[in-house]
């Protein structure tokens, strides 16, 4: 699914440069769930950008899906993105004028999908994350954690082939974040590809994987046994 090989990125810094990510080696497997932890400044949202098409490496082999990723215009990236990659960020990124079908059908009309089917899809996603009563609210209208489900039911719009979550339970509340992740985990039961960054190790550890960067490689990487809470929430 995923390939990484001694992948390098720097920053100018006035007349230096700062070496953020020093030769990582990455793999994931179709149906993992990786979660990828460090500090501040270890190299890990550097490394989801990487992942996500929103920066380039300096220098390694990045292979998605048995196609290189490289050099790729702005264009071709954006194409790219659409076509392989789902997003669901800590902020949501929501459109604020735009209800949640509006903004669940956005991908797909990037797609060129007709309205009348990106709507029917927009809302069959709508109903997976338990949101179809609420189609025509405003992102204003609705919880954190309701967002975060319209987020996800974007997200997986345009059938991804991997889910990118950076910091998905960063802005909710403890009971709203385990509910956000057991949904998570019911996608990769279903066999969706999920990696995730994230700072907690409660929600790391709903995970399947755990990948430890300190400044700028990879120090620890190993599966561990998924904690599951679905009962506690139901």
């Amino acid at each position: 699914m995923l390939e990484i090989h001694n992948l390098h990125k720097s920053y100018p810094i006035g007349e230096s440069s700062l070496h953020v990510l020093k030769g990582i080696d990455l793999k994931v497997d179709q149906g993992e769930m990786v979660a990828i932890m460090g500090s501040s400044g270890s190299g890990k949202s550097t490394l989801l950008n990487i992942i996500g098409m929103l920066d380039e490496a300096d220098s390694g082999e990045y292979i998605l899906d048995g196609l290189p990723i490289k050099n790729l215009t702005e264009k071709k990236a954006a194409v790219y993105r659409n076509k392989f990659l789902g997003f669901i960020f800590q902020s949501f990124n929501l459109i604020n004028y735009k209800n949640a079908l509006e903004n669940v059908a956005l991908p797909l009309y990037y797609q060129g999908m007709k309205r009348k089917e990106r709507n029917e899809l927009a809302m069959f996603h709508l109903e997976k994350v338990g949101l179809a009563n609420w189609a025509h609210h405003l992102p204003k209208e609705l919880s954190g954690g309701q967002n975060q489900r319209v987020a996800i039911a974007r997200a997986l719009a345009a059938n991804p082939k991997l889910l990118l979550a950076d910091e998905p339970t960063g802005a909710l509340d403890s009971k709203t974040s385990h509910e956000i992740m057991e949904f998570i985990q019911q996608l990769n039961d279903e066999g969706k590809t999920i990696l995730m960054v994230t700072h907690e190790e409660d929600i790391a550890n709903m995970c399947k994987r755990i990948v430890r960067l300190r400044d700028g490689v990879i120090v620890e990487d190993k599966f561990v046994e998924q904690v599951r809470l679905k009962q506690q929430y139901v």
